[in-house]
């Protein structure tokens, strides 16, 4: 479900549908035709609970903590921000608190229709749908994501309560007209990407680690986000 076009009451009321080919369609339609409401979310590249820290890479977008000084910081060093830089002001809270939403609609819950994954998926093609790692996911090589431009692809990884996202040397392509903006990655635990090229939305349960590489899109914690030598870019 991909929601950063979608006001949350309508992400909340939609969240109820089984996610089956017809509401894939119906949300499809509605990302397209909906606007950003004006503290969504959607303008933060980075976000985070506490502390976003960069050493080396770039950040193209906003970045921003939940938590005001002097608890919440946001440290660069080396790592340029192409945006604005908000450490527990009104615009970053109400972004965090969307995000949380967010995080709570695409929670897995009993009953929901989730294609069940396995291994590294390097050299697997998938199709929009819902899909889902019972616990970690370890990924590595390519995935390639082939779809039309309104092809909604969503990853729930620990699924079953528990499992964080590793990736190492793992590139995700986009083929067909799929869109990077369609693409979301629920995680119940923290996340961590290593010289990989990324793309899509990470919704972390924890913590959020980039390291080289590149990430096309949004990395979004309940925790904190260490950034070393990562050129990230909120692309759409």
């Amino acid at each position: 479900m991909y929601t950063h076009n979608l006001p949350m009451h309508l992400v909340r009321a939609l969240a109820s549908l089984r996610l089956t080919a017809g509401a894939l369609v119906t949300l499809a339609l509605l990302s397209g035709s909906i606007s950003s409401p004006s503290a969504a979310a959607s303008d933060f590249a980075v976000l985070a609970n506490a502390a976003v820290t960069g050493t080396g890479g770039s950040i193209t977008g906003d970045v921003g903590t939940f938590l005001a000084t002097p608890t919440g910081s946001v440290t660069m060093t080396g790592c340029p921000v192409a945006g604005t830089v908000h450490v527990g002001d009104g615009i970053a809270t109400q972004a965090f608190n969307d995000f949380l939403n967010t995080y709570a609609t695409l929670a897995p819950n009993p009953g929901d229709v989730c294609t069940t994954l396995t291994g590294t998926l390097a050299g697997v093609t998938l199709s929009p749908g819902v899909y889902c790692f019972d616990a970690a996911a370890t990924l590595t090589g390519m995935l390639t994501l082939n779809g039309p431009s309104d092809g909604i692809w969503i990853f729930k990884i620990g699924a079953s309560g528990t499992g964080a996202l590793t990736g190492t040397s793992f590139s995700v392509d986009m083929a067909g007209g799929g869109q990077a903006s369609n693409v979301t990655w629920w995680v119940a635990q923290a996340v961590t990407m290593t010289d990989s090229r990324f793309i899509g939305t990470i919704l972390g349960g924890a913590a959020i680690t980039l390291t080289r590489g590149s990430f096309d899109g949004y990395a979004w914690s309940k925790a904190d986000v260490t950034i070393t030598g990562t050129a990230v870019t909120k692309a759409w």
